[in-house]
């Protein structure tokens, strides 16, 4: 895995800001992750006492899927949910989406910051967008050559 290639997943993962995280239950739900600076953690603003705080609390092993066909990427990304008290990180990260569920700010008492550390992720990054897609499958259909779809990798953050 190339420097290149974490660069261009990491930045394409700022352009996206919600995807879908799933621990414990198998069961997904929507978060909005947030990423600072050269932290490799995701950050994510969830209430106390939430199934998705319980699983953290636990740390629990989670799975959290982006797709967005606008920014390019779909990607797969597997790693280990915690709590934190980093009160500093939760003011650094707080935005519009947190606000709209804590009235109180990001010194809320029931505001609870999660840590999600990747532990591997396989990624499908494109710049192609829609039209791309569709000029990649016509000229698939044309030329009898497979698609130029962009980038797929694993790559591993152990």
């Amino acid at each position: 895995m190339t420097d290149d290639l974490r660069k261009e997943f990491r930045d394409k993962m700022k352009s996206v800001h919600t995807g879908m995280l799933q621990v414990g239950d198998d069961r997904f739900v929507p978060m909005a992750h947030n990423l600072t600076g050269e932290d490799p953690d995701l950050w994510f603003i969830t209430a106390k006492g939430t199934p998705m705080a319980e699983a953290a609390a636990a740390g629990a092993e989670g799975c959290y899927l982006v797709c967005s066909e606008k920014h390019g990427i779909y990607a797969d990304i597997h790693g280990k949910l915690s709590l934190s008290e980093d009160e500093a990180k939760t003011e650094e990260i707080w935005g519009i989406i947190a606000s709209a569920w804590f009235e109180g700010g990001p010194r809320d008492p029931d505001v609870q910051l999660l840590r999600y550390r990747p532990t591997k992720a396989e990624v499908w990054l494109s710049d192609t967008g829609a039209l791309g897609f569709l000029y990649q499958i016509a000229k698939a259909k044309m030329t009898g050559d497979k698609p130029d779809m962009g980038t797929h990798a694993t790559l591993d953050f152990g």
